[in-house]
């Protein structure tokens, strides 16, 4: 009785079609933890070069973790009035847990391990733990339910590999990441609790909410290039390298700015109602690879800045080229699909564009590569731009 008093009207709440402050708050946290994963992947490019690929796959897993933490958290937000106190001691809770793992993320595969995996499994667990009991007889219990089945599972190999450490820990937290993204991506079913789609489930998500933490969120990741660019020419200062490859880095994030909020997808329609946009099955994925690339563009414009005398090494080519490819590919899959036309073809192309430019890079000085890759950044955004012959901006389709 006490439990229902409590969490009474949780599951009729209904999230704000704009973002609160506190949900501002919780993205605070996260600008701590994407510098950590970017330090994660210099590292990888210079200290540890000799095991290149395990610390790349570490930091891969790192990354997608941690945007887990994220993305559910928004849905969350998006799903039910963040304004309410229960609620608001949920993110506050999850808010502290995230900086404890971006605290630990370092040495996670190393003393802070046990740290790592008890705390990312007390957020995962945490979260869904709280619903099954706010939410018991409304139509929304049995979701909280099956997502809490499926986080129960995947927290034990994340513990299994916090215990074991070595190659076992790789290994156990792998499996456990693939069992949260595979749940993710079909709805975490359970038998006799269903496996039925969000709408159907009691479950109403807030789509202007979600895009809008969505942008935010961009916003916070694009802010890394400049932190990045800005950080590495504050020492020794500026110098010619360093003032052509800051001035290719903020031409980057200013075209990243321009694709992402001024694309528009063939077969993008207008919303009216109040109903917002509508929610795309893989937006949560498309923005995993779109923050992922602009973190890998973060990195690879410090370095050169870092160290702008040749030879560049092919790593480093990868990164800065890669980034703007993940870029794109995931913006592209924000657009709204349709059945009478199909995608836009233009992002698809300047990802192309760009893999075929980073072959003959490796020849070039690393200052001679940024501003390369700048400006081919610079054309995909005119090139999008006249494609569409648009004029405002609209918020991506998610």
């Amino acid at each position: 009785m006490l439990t229902r008093t409590a969490f009474r009207g949780l599951g009729d709440s209904r999230s704000p079609n704009s973002a609160t402050v506190l949900e501002l708050l919780f993205d605070i946290v996260y600008v701590f933890a994407l510098a950590r994963l970017a330090g994660r992947v210099t590292d990888d490019l210079t200290i540890v070069r000799q095991t290149l690929l395990s610390e790349a796959g570490q930091t891969v897993l790192f990354f997608t973790a941690m945007w887990m933490i994220w993305s559910l958290n928004a849905l969350l937000a998006s799903t039910y009035d963040p304004r309410r106190a229960d609620l608001q001691a949920v993110l506050l809770a999850t808010m502290f847990g995230t900086l404890v793992l971006a605290v630990s993320l370092p040495q996670a595969f190393g003393q802070r391990g046990v740290i790592f995996a008890c705390t990312y499994v007390v957020i995962q667990i945490g979260r869904p733990l709280f619903l099954t009991f706010a939410l018991r007889g409304h139509p929304g219990h049995s979701f909280a339910v099956r997502v809490l089945i499926w986080h129960m599972a995947s927290g034990v190999l994340w513990i299994s590999g916090g215990i074991s450490g070595g190659l076992g820990r790789g290994v156990f937290w792998t499996l456990a990441l693939a069992i949260e993204l595979t749940g993710a991506a079909i709805t975490w079913p359970v038998p006799r609790l269903g496996g039925k789609r969000l709408g159907r489930t009691g479950v109403t998500v807030s789509q202007e909410h979600l895009a809008e933490r969505y942008n935010q969120f961009f916003m916070i990741a694009l802010a890394e290039v400049v932190l990045e660019a800005g950080a590495a020419v504050s020492f020794p200062g500026f110098s010619t390298e360093g003032t052509i490859t800051l001035v290719a880095a903020f031409v980057a994030a200013v075209s990243f700015w321009r694709i992402y909020f001024y694309h528009v997808g063939s077969g993008q329609a207008s919303t009216s109602g109040g109903e917002g946009i509508r929610l795309s099955r893989w937006a949560s994925y498309s923005l995993l690879l779109i923050v992922g690339g602009i973190i890998c563009t973060a990195v690879g414009f410090g370095q050169i800045i870092e160290d702008p005398h040749p030879p560049i090494d092919w790593a480093l080519v990868a990164i800065i080229f890669g980034g703007p490819v993940l870029f794109l590919v995931g913006r592209s899959f924000l657009e709204q699909e349709s059945r009478t036309a199909p995608r836009c073809r233009a992002l698809y192309i300047g990802a192309l564009v760009l893999v075929v430019a980073a072959l003959p890079m490796v020849l070039l000085p690393p200052v001679a590569v940024g501003a390369a890759a700048g400006l081919i950044l610079v054309g995909i955004a005119v090139f999008d731009q006249r494609a569409h012959r648009r004029g405002s901006e609209t918020n991506p389709t998610l």
